[in-house]
């Protein structure tokens, strides 16, 4: 197995900066591509982007400009900076891991606990 522990949410004023990070432990060497993905209540979980093993990114077309999936091997550390955050990024924030990369929540195996953001 695979835990995840997400951090670094908290509340910002609206133009700031958030780096969160994800660490990973457990069976890390099964680990294909690790995402981040957000939810807002009520609605679906949405991915934000995701890293291969190769470190080849992917992400949402909307958040590509201000978003950046990056990770330390090293410390089994995902991060996702977040710059210029608006009050419509408030979302619970999760990190995932899983075989592949892919933007269907359900392929992905783990998943943090999860860290708030809240922009105003």
């Amino acid at each position: 197995d695979v835990q995840l522990v997400e951090s670094g949410g908290e509340s910002v004023q609206a133009g700031g900066s958030l780096r969160l990070s994800c660490v990973a432990s457990g069976a890390t060497q099964d680990i294909g591509c690790m995402g981040w993905f957000r939810q807002v209540p009520g609605l679906e979980r949405e991915g934000i982007g995701s890293i291969d093993s190769d470190g080849i990114t992917t992400y949402a077309d909307s958040l590509k400009a201000r978003f950046t999936i990056s990770q330390d091997n090293a410390k089994n550390t995902l991060y996702l900076q977040m710059n210029s955050l608006k009050p419509e990024d408030t979302a619970m924030y999760y990190c995932a891991a899983g075989t592949r990369c892919t933007w269907e929540p359900r392929w992905y195996n783990y998943w943090g606990q999860g860290t708030q953001v809240t922009v105003s």
